[in-house]
């Protein structure tokens, strides 16, 4: 099973804030353990909302809104991809996570889609397409 971590962003975040020295450091030996054990596929840090933008879908309309954006509960300062046995497993291994802000935090876990998830829509040629592209981005 495969789990994204999501790293909740707070005021620091989406001021820029970086991490210091002993934070970066904590994390890295998070990480590492994560590595390891076989468990992290994936991870990175996010810039502040302030650097990206939001596309809106309305039909056939797409409106952009560029960062900031006011709810900051709602964004996201960072990211793992887990690889686990189950969802256990995955919050066992966030309890594990040195604190990742200056103050309170919050770690959301959702587990990813996997093509079994699909059933019948997701077809063999489907399938093989999807296959054909994971392998193409895999090269970059």
């Amino acid at each position: 099973m495969k789990f994204m971590i999501l790293l909740k962003a707070d005021k620091h975040t989406e001021a820029g804030e970086l991490p210091d020295e002993a934070m970066i450091s904590a994390m890295m030996a998070y990480n590492e353990e994560l590595v390891n054990a076989g468990v992290m596929v994936a991870g990175e840090g996010l810039q502040p909302s302030s650097k990206g933008a939001r596309v809106a879908f309305k039909g056939a309309t797409r409106a952009v809104t560029d960062g900031p954006f006011a709810e900051t509960k709602e964004l996201i300062a960072g990211f793992w991809i887990f690889q686990t046995k189950s969802l256990q497993e995955a919050i066992d291994w966030v309890k594990k996570c040195p604190s990742p802000l200056k103050g309170d935090a919050e770690i959301e876990i959702r587990q990813i889609f996997e093509a079994a998830d699909f059933g019948e829509s997701f077809t063999p040629e489907l399938q093989e397409k999807e296959a054909e592209l994971r392998a193409k981005s895999a090269k970059r």
